[in-house]
């Protein structure tokens, strides 16, 4: 017997300022329609505005164009994948940067680099992988759909709740007060 395949949704966009306001709303609504919590929802949706702020901005960093005309007008493509597969869903976000994502540690002052900060501290696990027969790589996060699902991994024998698996697992850095709440705010002035 066969099992049935688990809901999943891909997008492809362009990686132009307005993707990611764009990954956001397709994120809502298939969420909605999976019936994801709330709270899981808009958790996602900020991991998600995260990884595909990282896929516009950051390949661009690493290519090399013949002019500046090339440089201003060069337009990627980047995928964010959603799957619900046991109650947990998974973001994964794959763009042409092959260079791995790296948790920063910034001032409470700093504007900026806090991304994958967020998505280590958000998430339940979170890793990356090369990309499998395409450039760059793949940026993963999982959160639970419902916010009660996120203490099964504890209460199987897995005392930090961490699943296993997955390559290059990384853990988030210890969350210093004043970070998270310049953060938090941020985030509500979104």
């Amino acid at each position: 017997m066969s099992q049935a395949p688990h809901p999943r949704d891909r997008i492809l966009l362009a990686d132009t300022p307005n993707a990611v306001g764009l990954a956001r709303l397709n994120t809502t609504n298939v969420l909605s329609r999976w019936g994801v919590h709330p709270d899981s929802t808009e958790t996602i949706r900020l991991l998600v505005s995260e990884l595909a702020t990282n896929a516009v901005r950051h390949p661009k960093e690493g290519n090399q164009h013949s002019s500046s005309y090339d440089q201003r007008h060069a337009v990627q493509t980047f995928e964010v994948a959603l799957d619900l597969i046991n109650g947990v869903v998974r973001v994964s976000v794959w763009d042409r940067d092959s260079r791995p994502p790296v948790v920063k540690q910034v001032g409470v002052e700093a504007t900026g680099g806090r991304g994958v900060f967020l998505v280590a501290a958000m998430s339940r696990r979170w890793g990356f992988y090369p990309a499998r027969g395409l450039p760059g790589k793949v940026v993963w996060a999982e959160v639970p759909a419902f916010p009660e699902a996120g203490t099964a991994g504890r209460e199987a024998g897995n005392p930090k709740g961490r699943g296993r698996g997955g390559r290059d697992e990384s853990k988030a850095p210890p969350i210093h007060p004043n970070v998270m709440g310049r953060v938090l705010v941020g985030v509500r002035e979104l």
